[in-house]
């Protein structure tokens, strides 16, 4: 007994420091999703089950990949989930519980994943109002739509990137993993991966469905900016068309596994050391500066004398007619451009010069733009972030994003 209590104050003193020697990376990955993350760990500790699954493996190759990409790209969002996966792996060491809709929370709340979204939000959000187009047009006079725009009645009606609800998404998906939790409490039993998965699915088309009403409702109400109504009915289409599914379909889900009575794990301290060992030295590596080697053999199309540097890893050439930006590849030009408060009306692939290249078309003070940008690697163009990222994964050749934007 004595011994596996100092284990458990050795593990909480071990998983402090690293979080302690990761303290900017720590606040920067909860400032993001404070809410998200707190309840997935508190939703991983209160619905945390007994489970002879050797979970060591799976958790500790998960580390091991995602701090090689930390310490080969310097990717500090990566190497923040790595840092919450060796917090499960010492949690499941000291108590042999583990909650797999949890860890599905702790992935969903993670920056990776907020990341893939922002990259898929202008297409999701494309075809949503498309086929929001495809309905309403059989009722109300609309005369054309372009990417995100509804012309009615000679007025132009804008969705805005918040329609999209990402926080609704993930709420939704949070809701339902409580109700999963309780419903493992309530009959003592715990539902099985063939079971959450499904459910996760079903909860994810609701999700699509909300959005898809929570359009049309802001279109027939032409309330598209943010206001009380906007979000009042954001809102009531996520309690109508998301929440209260779900307490219907959670009827026909219970949970089928019994507690069991878990056998010590063998070797497992063998497993806690090795992904300390991992996380401890990707965290002093990602310390370092990173050299982006953003002008290295730059094309002398780009007048580099004329430019200034933003920050560490963003260069600007101004002129008279264009706006060049060459930015790490971290920088995606969608949120940076929505950001500085323009309206990402359409996005699509193009050919230029027999290259694949990016075509955004924004708004900002009724000016249109369009904004051109791509990968460079190797003198070559990619449209392809992840492909972009492997090329750098292996050969460590610079990678440099490069965007082009005129004014209309």
């Amino acid at each position: 007994m004595s011994l596996t209590l100092h284990y458990k104050k050795v593990a909480v003193l071990l998983a402090g420091c690293l979080w302690l020697l990761n303290y900017s990376i720590v606040l920067t990955g909860l400032n993001n999703n404070l809410f998200g993350t707190i309840a997935s760990i508190g939703l991983f500790v209160f619905g945390g089950k007994k489970t002879n699954l050797n979970l060591n493996y799976p958790l500790l190759g998960s580390i091991i990949l995602l701090e090689f990409i930390s310490y080969r790209l310097h990717t500090k969002s990566v190497h923040f989930l790595a840092l919450a996966l060796f917090v499960c792996l010492l949690y499941y060491s000291v108590t042999q519980k583990f909650s797999f809709i949890a860890f599905i929370c702790i992935l969903l709340f993670s920056s990776i994943f907020n990341t893939f979204f922002d990259y898929l939000t202008t297409e999701i959000k494309q075809s949503l109002c498309y086929y929001v187009y495809l309905i309403l047009k059989n009722f109300i006079p609309i005369s054309k739509i372009e990417g995100v725009n509804f012309y009615i009645d000679n007025a132009k009606i804008t969705i805005d990137t918040a329609c999209m609800g990402l926080s609704m998404f993930k709420t939704g998906l949070l809701s339902g993993a409580f109700l999963l939790t309780l419903e493992e409490k309530k009959h003592q039993k715990h539902f099985t991966i063939l079971q959450i998965f499904p459910f996760c699915a079903v909860v994810i088309v609701l999700n699509i469905i909300s959005n898809y009403f929570r359009i049309i409702t802001l279109i027939l109400f032409k309330c598209t900016e943010e206001n009380t109504l906007h979000h009042s009915i954001g809102i009531l289409c996520f309690v109508f068309y998301q929440i209260l599914p779900m307490l219907f379909v959670i009827r026909f889900f219970k949970p089928k596994t019994a507690e069991i009575i878990t056998k010590k794990t063998q070797y497992a301290v063998s497993f806690v050391l090795i992904g300390a060992i991992i996380t401890i030295a990707t965290s002093f590596e990602i310390k370092k500066i990173q050299p982006y080697n953003l002008l290295e053999n730059i094309s002398p199309e780009y007048s580099i004398q004329n430019g200034v540097w933003v920050n560490s890893e963003v260069f600007k050439i101004s002129s008279s007619n264009k706006l060049i930006y060459i930015k790490t590849p971290a920088h995606n030009p969608l949120i940076c451009w929505t950001g500085a408060g323009y309206k990402i009306i359409e996005k699509k692939e193009i050919i230029r010069a027999n290259e694949k290249i990016w075509l955004v078309k924004m708004e900002k003070n009724n000016v249109h733009y369009n904004s051109y940008w791509w990968y460079k690697c190797n003198a070559k163009k990619y449209t392809s972030l992840p492909e972009v990222l492997l090329i750098k994964l292996f050969s460590n050749k610079p990678v440099r994003l490069i965007n082009e934007t005129n004014r209309i």
